[in-house]
């Protein structure tokens, strides 16, 4: 890919999901917001943790439970260095844990404003073709047409439009690739041969630097 400039967009959402549980406090369905913070409940060699949300509308709390019952030799030493410091990283990535999420309430909200952190991993003198790897820590429902759209300023129509025509790949490659969630380690390559403007539009706009 000695023509090719590639750059990283590393992908974060910028609020975590919000589950819906019935609020005590409220009298129905709520949605409950991560208050970042562990309880822990130790009984002999056995514990318990649970991640704290608050109630949106009347603060009230909910305990999502993260380990029930679990003799404390069983348990990651990582895992449990971080439950028993707060530790902010990695809760914030229990946070999108939406397997654990849909298993204990009856609608998890997600919401599709993301940061993008991008960077130029390798350029080369007259490039003609581009390279985005995607990273995406935490998952998130935004589509790919619609990351690119958005990041690119082209419209969704064309983007499948130069996908069909093998202008645009991806890595993993599948047909209703577009249509999808973002993964994290996807590559997107497109082609930008006949486009003679490239250096100038389209370099600031995927290395998030202006000229």
């Amino acid at each position: 890919m000695c023509n090719t400039l590639q750059v990283r967009w590393t992908i974060f959402p910028k609020t975590a999901p919000q589950p819906w549980i019935a609020c005590g406090g409220c009298g129905g369905l709520r949605a409950f917001q991560s208050s970042g913070k562990i309880r822990l409940n130790a009984n002999g060699r056995k514990l318990d943790a649970w991640l704290i949300y608050k109630c949106l509308t009347c603060e009230r709390t909910w305990n999502r439970p993260i380990i029930e019952r679990r003799n404390v030799r069983d348990i990651d030493p990582a895992i449990l260095d971080a439950l028993q410091s707060n530790d902010p990283d990695w809760i914030r990535a229990e946070t999108f844990n939406l397997e654990a999420l849909r298993h204990k309430s009856q609608r998890v909200d997600e919401f599709a404003e993301l940061e993008i952190a991008k960077e130029i991993r390798r350029e080369t003198v007259n490039w003609t073709r581009l390279a985005i790897e995607l990273m995406v820590p935490f998952p998130t429902s935004t589509r790919l047409d619609r990351l690119l759209a958005s990041e690119l300023k082209v419209s969704r129509s064309r983007l499948q439009a130069l996908h069909d025509q093998g202008m645009v790949l991806t890595n993993p490659h599948r047909a209703d690739v577009m249509r999808r969630r973002i993964r994290n380690g996807t590559i997107v390559v497109i082609d930008l041969a006949m486009q003679a403007d490239r250096e100038q539009s389209w370099k600031p706009l995927v290395s998030g630097d202006p000229l």
